[in-house]
């Protein structure tokens, strides 16, 4: 099939080299082929440079023959697949094939690829509708879900990083600054994973050290100066267990967090976006709105640390992961966390910006309603939720029915001291 027609190639030999060696270069560059082709077909439907287009396309269709070169658009690769979407994987696979063929025979395959699709899509719908509870954890911890990196670039406008604790140094695991969600100031305090080993290295993989707790009670401290709403965003394994973080008091400086935020005179919102464990989490989870993504999880502890300690074998973690009750569904049922932030259809790593406009959906919600409560009343509420957190549905109407029985009688006796009007002398 002639691509440019009434080209003449033989006189197109400078050129066929030069752009041989500027497609070399943009391999080298890891450009995209399928983007490069796609350009160059444009191109040649405007009529632009078609000898140059030619040749693109040329080397387009033989590199992705010879060397079957990877397309930018999936981004979803095999090994991205949890061990119990088989099924899914299949079926990615094979779209995968489809696109590959169709690109290089040029023959239609769009009807299989939709039926494909929907076939996927209902697959998804059956595994993530009964999830258990040691699935949704490999779901928090996958490595493609969005981390806290992810919601400042998406989410928050005009961050502003703050640094340091004033005392030891500054901890990358947590991260604090100034930022706008929606038409909101508020002051984020957030946990990082770190995406490639280098960043997971600086973050010491997601766990704080007390350092860390301290830089952010600060900050948060400056946020209370201001008037300006803190937003929690929870995502670790837990605190950081070493030596060095026990000599510098990490027990203490969780301790000192739990103290002072719970009395803290702005709205608090605590979201857990990927891993709440144990004490590490709690160091930020303090405020008036506690919530959860879908398929996050919340947790006095590891599934592995929970089946080392009971049963001192890490392989009994998915049993452990059903007696902690730590998904959201659970939580929610036990009102230990206020409201459950839905994901897309296969969890957040399928499709990150629909998570995102999720969560901020939810913040810019909770904080005009939490703007409306006078700052003592808020303070008021948040003492209560804490306190009424382990206690039976029984005693928890008892104390409500008290708290009402208490205020009609001081209303009564604040009409009965009320001084008698005496009437006016003709």
């Amino acid at each position: 099939m002639e691509i440019c027609p009434g080209t003449d190639y033989a006189k197109n030999y400078s050129m066929a080299k030069q752009m041989s060696i500027f497609f070399f270069y943009l391999c080298y560059q890891n450009v995209s082929i399928l983007t490069l082709r796609e350009k160059s077909l444009r191109i040649w439907q405007k009529r632009k440079r078609p000898a140059r287009c030619l040749w693109v396309g040329f080397f387009c269709e033989y590199f992705r023959r010879v060397h079957n070169m990877p397309d930018d658009k999936n981004k979803f690769r095999d090994g991205d697949h949890l061990d119990f979407e088989g099924k899914v994987a299949d079926l990615d696979r094979q779209m995968n094939e489809l696109r590959r063929l169709s690109s290089i025979k040029g023959i239609d395959y769009s009807a299989e690829i939709r039926r494909l699709q929907r076939e996927q899509v209902t697959e998804l719908k059956r595994i993530y509708s009964n999830l258990t509870a040691w699935q949704t954890v490999q779901v928090a911890r996958h490595p493609k879900r969005p981390l806290l990196s992810d919601y400042l670039d998406l989410m928050v406008k005009d961050f502003r990083e703050f640094h340091g604790d004033r005392c030891f140094g500054d901890d990358r695991a947590i991260v604090t600054g100034l930022g706008q969600i929606g038409r909101n100031r508020v002051f984020i305090v957030g946990q990082n994973k770190g995406r490639n080993t280098k960043e997971k290295v600086a973050c010491n993989f997601g766990c704080p050290n007390p350092e860390g707790y301290r830089k952010a009670l600060i900050k948060m401290k400056f946020a209370e100066k201001y008037g300006i709403p803190v937003v929690t965003l929870i995502d670790t394994p837990g605190a950081y267990p070493g030596i060095g973080a026990e000599e510098r008091g990490q027990a203490q400086a969780i301790a000192a967090n739990l103290q002072e935020m719970s009395r803290l005179r702005v709205p608090i919102i605590c979201i857990c976006i990927g891993e709440g464990g144990s004490g590490g989490a709690l160091g930020i989870g303090v405020g008036d709105r506690m919530a959860m993504l879908e398929f996050a999880y919340y947790s006095v502890i590891s599934p592995e640390g929970c089946a080392a300690i009971l049963w001192r074998d890490g392989s009994q973690a998915p049993h452990a992961a059903e007696a902690l009750k730590l998904t959201s569904k659970d939580l929610y049922k036990l009102e230990l966390v206020d409201a459950v932030i839905p994901e897309p259809l296969g969890g957040a790593h399928r499709n990150v910006h629909d998570t995102v406009y999720n969560v901020e959906k939810y913040i810019v919600k909770t904080l005009r309603d939490l703007k409306r409560t006078k700052i003592d009343n808020l303070l008021e509420s948040r003492y209560r939720k804490l306190r009424s957190i382990g206690i039976s549905p029984a005693e928890k109407l008892r104390r409500k029915t008290l708290a009402g029985r208490e205020r009609i009688r001081a209303a009564i006796e604040k009409i009965h001291a009320k001084p008698k009007p005496v009437p006016a002398k003709v």
